[in-house]
């Protein structure tokens, strides 16, 4: 019975009452609604049966017992044809020859002659087998008659009864009586039984092989983390890097296509494998899937490296064992050490460790040296550490320029002649006089007497692409940064590269982010011994290291920013690089500031004591435009040269070699530049005075 039910509306406002009134309003109840359907209850609940984890697992354990069984059959079925065929040793003849290994193949070809002929020996002696099978039976069968009525005529003689002459026979008979009962009796639950047992065989023949796929295995499977490295594994994840000359190959190689794999064998935290690779696959097209590569044999990407080693054909693969390489390595020798001295000609400077956990130790005679990655990677330690070992030889003398100026380098005040500390243009171009002093120093050098032997002389300097990058320009014009012929920083670093070496006048930089802008090609070329950490992009990892050592599997770029910190690439002879191999990957030692400090008071207890500059003095620094504006006095304008006439006598020593260019400079560049006044070039005062009052407080001139 339907009811009526009060429901309360409240009326839209009308400009005739502007106040709301609340009605009730009597309505008969709404028709039922109408029921779901029963086939839209159930699609809902199948869809939420089917994405509950519980439904998932069981259909995963259920896709994988019956594919157990499935692929269980087919590897006893294909066991079954292998022995029965010579199909063994055909793949493993394709398996030779895919490898190139002739001898190899012709082996495999005698062995399958060997078993053909054996097998067609079989074969032709079943042909006589019937008749000699029934010769055998009857006389097997007349000599057991014989033994059994011999026993019983034994038995009679014993007993005295004639009986038991047939006793033993009617013994055999009753008990293969017995026999044919016991399997009549079984042979029906046989029949039954039987198929289960066959398959419940197959089912643990593919349980052992883990024979299903990746998604249906159990959790604790199909993760592998930690999982060895075997051949059979590395084969497998060859086969699915989705290369289709090198699985088509590894099929027909079967089970042989181990054949194409060196020796495992334990490289420090990991194991290395040679892999030659198949005709028709080139080792570039494995290096590009170095990720799918490394999944497939159950790792990260940053825990497998590819190298190409010098054999034709071949990639070295080292693989890492699950998570050693987030694990720290060991201190500094430095730092452990405090009887550790340094040898500039002889010694190496202990840097680190290989992948492999062997001691890293760097030669720095005669090696210039670029080091270069992302900001906070760990560049300046890196550079750092090198530094602190060599100057524990008491006879190396150091010029440092730290264009970041957050005080890594302090502990070096005592130990260097020049340490120039700061981010400005200002401390710019006190590194870039202190390179061109350099430049001075080796040129005298060269010109010394042969045979003079010269002490070393390094340079360093950390963050030098803010070098590259400064856009100020000297009086002459020419910048200080940049890379072109005139680029101050630029040339005298291009110098020291050409000739440094040969007396001992070394450059040594740092720097971040390399673009062809902040680290020129032909600064980055000149450098013995390139390192980096990580980068973002191949081009900058071969900006960082060259075509030759990127082409030969070095890739920075791979590293993991802030997890790799302190993970350099190497190419660099000064170091120890596998046979083969055109770069190293080098896990370096963490020196702390407060480390640093010691190792360097050390390093000062060798010396007689350094007097440190801390900047270059290039005179008094001057307002140009405000000495103009004052020498011009109350004239509205005044000769050019009277102007300079008037400078050099208010500073002999900033403005004494002015020439009318220069003045000309100053001027134009604060937007009061001089004019012609009856034929001759003057300076106006209004001008001067209204650049003055116009400019930016961070634009004044500057003579000094």
């Amino acid at each position: 019975m339907s009811e009526n039910v009060v429901h309360l509306h409240k009326p839209a406002d009308s400009p005739a009452d502007p106040s709301p009134v609340t009605t009730l309003t009597v309505v008969p109840d709404a028709p039922p609604a109408r029921p779901v359907p029963l086939w839209v209850r159930s699609g809902r609940a199948v869809k939420t049966a089917v994405t509950h984890e519980r439904t998932r697992a069981t259909a995963r354990a259920a896709a994988r017992h019956s594919l157990y069984t499935f692929n269980g059959g087919r590897i006893v079925a294909r066991r079954a044809w292998d022995g029965r065929t010579g199909s063994r040793y055909e793949r493993m003849i394709r398996a030779a020859e895919a490898a190139g290994n002739l001898e190899a193949a012709e082996e495999w070809e005698e062995r399958l002659q060997r078993f053909r002929a054996a097998r067609h020996h079989r074969r032709m002696d079943l042909l006589h087998s019937p008749m000699e099978a029934a010769k055998g039976v009857a006389v097997g069968a007349g000599m057991s008659v014989g033994v059994l009525v011999g026993l019983g005529v034994v038995l009679a003689i014993s007993s005295g009864q004639a009986a038991d002459v047939i006793t033993p026979l009617v013994a055999t008979i009753e008990f293969i009586a017995l026999l044919i009962r016991i399997v009549q009796v079984v042979w029906g639950p046989a029949l039954t039984i039987g198929p289960f047992l066959a398959l419940l065989a197959l089912w643990a023949v593919g349980r052992k092989q883990q024979a299903a796929p990746q998604w249906a295995l159990p959790t604790n499977v199909r993760s592998g983390e930690g999982e060895p490295i075997t051949p059979s594994i590395v084969v497998k994840a060859l086969r699915d890097l989705g290369i289709a000359p090198l699985k088509a190959a590894i099929k027909e190689m079967g089970d042989a296509g181990a054949s194409m794999l060196g020796p495992i064998t334990i490289a420090g935290c990991g194991v290395e494998v040679d892999v030659t690779l198949p005709s028709g696959v080139s080792t570039n097209e494995v290096q590009k899937r170095r990720r799918k590569l490394a999944e497939n044999l159950t790792r990260h990407e940053h825990e497998v490296f590819i190298t190409i080693p010098q054999a034709a054909r071949t990639v070295r693969l080292w693989i890492a064992d699950s998570g050693a390489l987030d694990e720290p390595i060991g201190p500094s020798p430095l730092v452990t050490d405090d009887t550790l001295t340094a040898n500039y000609k002889t010694g190496k400077a202990p840097w680190g460790q290989d992948l492999r956990g062997d001691a890293a130790a760097l030669s720095l005679y005669q090696r210039h040296l670029l080091i270069t990655g992302l900001s906070n990677q760990g560049k300046t330690a890196a550079l750092r550490a090198l530094a602190l070992w060599l100057a524990l030889d008491r006879s190396v003398e150091f010029w440092m320029g730290d264009l970041k100026g957050a005080g890594d380098w302090a502990m070096f005040d005592g130990i260097a002649t020049r340490l120039i500390q700061g981010p400005t243009d200002d401390h710019v171009i006190q590194v870039t006089e202190m390179l061109e002093d350099a430049v001075e120093e080796m040129n005298r050098r060269l010109q010394a007497p042969p045979g003079t032997d010269f002490p070393l002389l390094v340079v360093i300097v950390d963050e030098a692409q803010v070098a590259f990058m400064c856009p100020v320009k000297g009086e002459d014009k020419r910048p200080y940064g940049g890379s072109s012929a005139t680029s101050r920083y630029f040339m005298g670093a291009r110098k020291i590269h050409n000739q440094g070496r040969a007396v001992n006048v070394l450059l040594w930089q740092g720097t971040q982010d390399p673009t062809d802008q902040n680290l020129p090609k032909l600064v980055r070329e000149g450098a013995h011994t390139r390192a980096s950490l990580a980068l973002g992009t191949e081009s900058q990892a071969r900006m960082a290291l060259g075509d030759k050592a990127v082409d030969g599997g070095a890739a920075p770029n791979l590293l993991r920013p802030g997890l790799d910190k302190g993970t350099l690439v190497v190419a660099s002879d000064g170091i120890e690089i596998p046979k083969g191999q055109s770069s190293i990957t080098v896990r370096t030692h963490y020196i702390s500031t407060d480390d640093a400090h010691a190792i360097a008071d050390r390093a000062k207890a060798l010396r007689d004591g350094v007097a440190t500059l801390h900047s270059i003095e290039r005179g008094e620094a001057r307002d140009a435009l405000a000495d103009i504006a004052s020498v011009l006095g109350d004239a509205s304008r005044v000769l050019t040269a009277d102007v300079l006439k008037r400078l050099s006598a208010l500073s002999e020593d900033t403005y004494g070699t002015w020439t009318p260019g220069d003045l000309k400079r100053v001027l134009e560049d604060a937007g009061a530049e001089p004019y012609k006044s009856d034929g001759r070039m003057v300076v106006g005062r209004e001008r001067v005075t209204r650049a003055l009052a116009n400019r930016d407080t961070d634009g004044s001139a500057s003579a000094g």
